[in-house]
């Protein structure tokens, strides 16, 4: 399944990371109980349904199984890695890459100086 990064699923997962890992360090009490492992396990299902699998989300989940280790916000962490290199801003102008095709009559400078 290919998801497409739309600036709306990436900012909705932003928000949830930053959302979870808040509640999480809030609830510090609630942390050595199977409710936080419910959290986890659907943040995991949900960012991956919003930016599809990336290799980041699988040491944060195992990471917040660990008591007092979810402290620290891994799902923000995850979901940066998974979308850095993202525009979030609707409409913004895309940069071209280093392929991107020149004007007629210019060549590129392949000799380095």
């Amino acid at each position: 399944m290919v998801v497409v990064l739309t600036p709306r699923r990436i900012l909705i997962a932003r928000v949830l990371a930053i959302v979870v890992d808040l509640a999480q360090y809030a609830l510090l009490p609630v942390a050595l109980t199977p409710l936080n492992n419910v959290i986890d396990t659907a943040t995991a299902l949900v960012m991956v349904a919003l930016l599809g699998w990336h290799w980041a989300f699988l040491p944060a989940f195992l990471t917040e199984l660990v008591p007092f280790v979810d402290l620290v916000p891994t799902w923000t962490i995850a979901v940066y890695l998974a979308t850095r290199g993202q525009d979030v801003t609707p409409g913004a102008p895309k940069m071209p890459g280093p392929n991107a095709a020149l004007p007629p009559g210019q060549a590129r400078d392949v000799s380095g100086s």
